[in-house]
């Protein structure tokens, strides 16, 4: 593949990722962001209590508010010990105003459940990109070690499947092949554009929507099928068509010389058979 030819590639999967943005978040987001707001937020305390009894938990909750998910816990699954708070009201004739009658007075041990302990209805997923990247995974490993990068698959980033640490990659195992390729790309866009002066002069959000925009390029050129993946992936970290189109220029150049090196490197696989 030529310059032209990836440069030809890249705007068209831009012109497709710009129009996804502009007709705003799909079924698929909406119904991921309606499942997050059920997960109530926890303290750092409760994390950390969560965490040091089952640190493999991701979404926890009551039992009550897993039946409203269509979900059961199975029997015999042992619960995670939380503090709850307790909340009572003063008596009336106390002189406190209305909004302080009703307060915190302690704390009592309550329990919730890993979706793991439980069965029923699926939940809503994140949009994934599919399809088999074959080869080209190791081709972008070899361009990623060309570029003095470190390469690591660890669980220790989880629930993150992917994280760049400037001049490191870290890629959580166990993803499925296009998923592994696509974190790939996109930690390489992290690292080839926001790395030293770069980095101070942007925002997260803008960061974020230019290395999945790299990664929606290289994924849909080598035929993987990402459908509202980084739409999604982009609008979640609060960006959009107008975050993108200022990036645009930077974005082709960096994903034309991913594409390049790669393309480059199935050309010369040919050659030498």
């Amino acid at each position: 593949m030529n310059t032209e030819q990836a440069k030809k590639l890249s705007e068209d999967a831009l012109d497709r990722l710009m129009a996804a943005l502009e007709q705003g978040q799909s079924e698929t987001l909406k119904n991921y962001l309606r499942l997050m707001s059920r997960f109530r937020k926890y303290s750092w305390g409760n994390c950390l209590l969560i965490y040091s009894q089952r640190p493999d938990a991701t979404h926890v909750a009551g039992f009550q508010a897993w039946l409203k998910l269509r979900r059961y816990v199975r029997k015999g699954e042992k619960g995670i010990v939380i503090l709850a708070p307790m909340v009572g009201r003063k008596k009336a004739d106390d002189e406190l105003t209305e909004d302080r009658q009703t307060r915190v007075f302690g704390f009592r041990a309550a329990h919730v459940f890993d979706v793991s302990q439980t069965d029923g209805e699926p939940l809503a997923a994140f949009a994934t990109v599919q399809g088999d990247p074959a080869e080209y995974t190791e081709r972008l490993k070899a361009f990623i070690a060309a570029k003095g990068i470190a390469l690591e698959f660890s669980d220790r980033i989880a629930p993150a499947s992917g994280a760049s640490s400037g001049g490191k990659i870290t890629v959580r195992p166990n993803l499925s092949p296009a998923e592994t390729f696509s974190t790939l790309v996109h930690e390489t866009g992290h690292e080839l554009l926001h790395r030293e002066e770069r980095r101070t002069q942007t925002s997260h959000t803008v960061r974020e929507t230019e290395a999945e925009a790299v990664a929606f390029v290289v994924s849909s050129a080598i035929g993987l099928d990402v459908n509202s993946a980084s739409a999604d992936y982009i609008q979640l970290h609060a960006g959009g068509k107008a975050t993108l189109a200022e990036s645009l220029a930077i974005v082709q150049q960096t994903a034309a010389e991913i594409l390049n090196a790669i393309q480059s490197a199935q050309s010369e696989e040919r050659a030498a058979a």
